[in-house]
């Protein structure tokens, strides 16, 4: 272990993460169901595994996959996987359940050994750690359903800071800058 209880690997390695917002989901909770079990609509679904597909090349790294246990949540990292043609480790983690602080979530992150881990979370919370690990007052792109952040961390004690990789929308490609 490092200082502050980090890994020494935060230390040596550049780590990429990749911050993903759901798809679009039903609007109406289920009958008898609570939110957690809304899941993606049909468009949703279709626009999500286009969307991955062409971003499998900027995400080929991916080594690992954490996601809110939250139905819609669950679907995006399963149709991301199936997209890329991603054959890791999947993972539920309570730290992306909606509302979550980000120090949650930065938590995970420093006990993860991954190069390169994905995390399928809810807004506000993937905004709001985008803009604190890019140092940014507030995240200055709409986080719509199915928007993928790319970040790299420098390799660092805490708090976890990094510099774009690249945002992406959901039928918008990619952008390597945010201003």
């Amino acid at each position: 272990m490092g200082m502050r209880g980090l890994p020494y690997f935060w230390k040596a390695t550049n780590v990429k993460v990749y911050l993903i917002r759901h798809g679009d989901a039903d609007a109406e909770v289920p009958e008898g169901l609570g939110d957690g079990e809304r899941a993606l609509t049909t468009k949703g679904r279709l626009l999500l595994a286009s969307h991955f597909s062409a971003l499998a090349p900027r995400m080929a790294e991916l080594e690992l996959v954490y996601f809110s246990p939250l139905v819609r949540c669950v679907q995006t990292a399963q149709i991301m996987s199936m997209a890329m043609g991603y054959e890791g480790t999947l993972r539920a983690h309570k730290a992306l359940l909606p509302d979550m602080p980000v120090g949650a979530i930065e938590f995970l992150l420093a006990e993860c050994t991954a190069r390169a881990v994905a995390l399928v979370g809810h807004q506000p919370a993937m905004g709001a750690l985008a803009s604190h690990l890019l140092r940014l007052e507030h995240f200055p792109r709409p986080f719509v359903p199915g928007t993928v952040v790319g970040v790299e961390l420098e390799p660092s004690e805490q708090p976890l800071r990094g510099a774009l990789l690249f945002c992406a929308q959901p039928g918008q490609g990619s952008v390597d800058r945010l201003f």
